[in-house]
């Protein structure tokens, strides 16, 4: 296996704008950290920060981003953040692993263990780029390392994009040092972690998240009474799988996501984050984008368009798509459909 360079931190670049008017004090030693190594994630990340600011977090907030971040982005992130580090991408080089989930895109998720190297807080909460904050979880902090939120596909491996840790070179030396000699068994930074935090599962239950500060957009269907129970005391949304939020358009006129009705459960998620992004980042991004074009994602659509349908699939392209995390959430496979089959079939 290999790993490709080691960081290249850069000195703390910006500030981030609090909410005007509140009176809450910032605690300078620990702090929110995502990753972007996109532009794409770069949106997420900034979606992300504006939904911890509107929830009135009392942390820094810390983006770790990648060379490939243009700078337009850059700058966004700057007035988001108290932190935008730049790192090098680490690679886990495992395609086999990579290539046996389809998820190729995931070997750069290595650059996440970057997140140890910020030595200068006593502790962090790390979030994936594709998560959304619908309510304070600033008491994550009374948390140790390592604790995270069980993963829908494997309930003994935890999810590694929510979790807390502690910053510490010796644990980055050490988790480096694991990489290159165990591999990852899914090729990602959730193999990773999950090897070398292996006791998640059994030694220690206040480490276990409770799975409200992870829901995954996947298990909503798979479990549909305990979303119908629980869904509404969600801290965390987390859009797990290859179609994420930005992967979709949005008319800001009429709240519509191009691509489905809005009746199941995570569509309301996704028109959550679209209305946030349209309303806080993309005047941002117009800002710094000045002239130069970009792919805003925000259109208003014709009605012929809104009522166009997309061909039907086979019942193996369905499947195929569900194992990839790729579900039609706003159409065939709503939350409102996927209920009215459990109805008839449970009569």
């Amino acid at each position: 296996m290999q790993l490709r360079g080691l960081q290249v931190l850069l000195p703390r670049e910006g500030a981030a704008p609090r909410s005007v008017g509140l009176s809450f004090s910032v605690m300078a030693d620990q702090a929110f950290v995502t990753l972007a190594t996109n532009d794409n994630y770069a949106k997420g990340a900034m979606v992300l920060a504006s939904s911890l600011h509107n929830h009135h977090t009392t942390r820094k907030l810390v983006a770790l981003i990648g060379p490939q971040v243009s700078d337009p982005c850059r700058s966004v992130l700057k007035k988001l953040y108290d932190e935008v580090r730049v790192v090098d991408v680490l690679d886990s080089g495992d395609a086999a692993h990579l290539a046996m989930m389809k998820r190729p895109d995931l070997g750069v998720t290595f650059t996440k263990l970057h997140c140890w190297t910020l030595t200068h807080y006593s502790k962090c909460v790390f979030m994936d780029a594709d998560t959304l904050v619908v309510s304070n979880i600033d008491e994550l902090f009374d948390r140790e390392e390592l604790s995270a939120a069980p993963d829908p596909g494997w309930p003994d491996c935890f999810n590694s994009g929510v979790f807390v840790f502690r910053p510490s070179m010796e644990t980055y030396a050490k988790l480096l040092q694991y990489s290159t000699e165990h591999g990852s068994f899914d090729g990602g930074d959730q193999g990773v972690l999950n090897g070398f935090f292996s006791s998640w599962s059994t030694a220690d239950i206040s480490r276990h998240l409770p799975f409200i500060y992870n829901l995954s957009s996947i298990a909503i269907y798979t479990y549909l009474p305990a979303f119908k129970k629980f869904g509404g005391n969600a801290k965390v949304v987390h859009f797990l799988g290859r179609t994420k939020p930005w992967s979709h358009t949005f008319d800001p006129r009429t709240r519509r996501i191009r691509g489905g009705a809005q009746d199941s459960s995570i569509s309301s998620f996704l028109v959550d984050w679209w209305s946030l992004y349209s309303r806080e980042v993309l005047p941002l991004l117009q800002e710094h984008y000045g002239d130069q074009p970009f792919h805003s994602g925000c259109v208003e659509e014709d009605e012929s368009q809104a009522g166009s349908a997309e061909p039907a699939l086979s019942s193996e392209e369905r499947r195929e798509r569900w194992e990839q995390g790729q579900a039609d959430y706003m159409g065939v496979d709503s939350f409102e459909n996927i209920q009215k089959k459990l109805d008839a079939f449970l009569k």
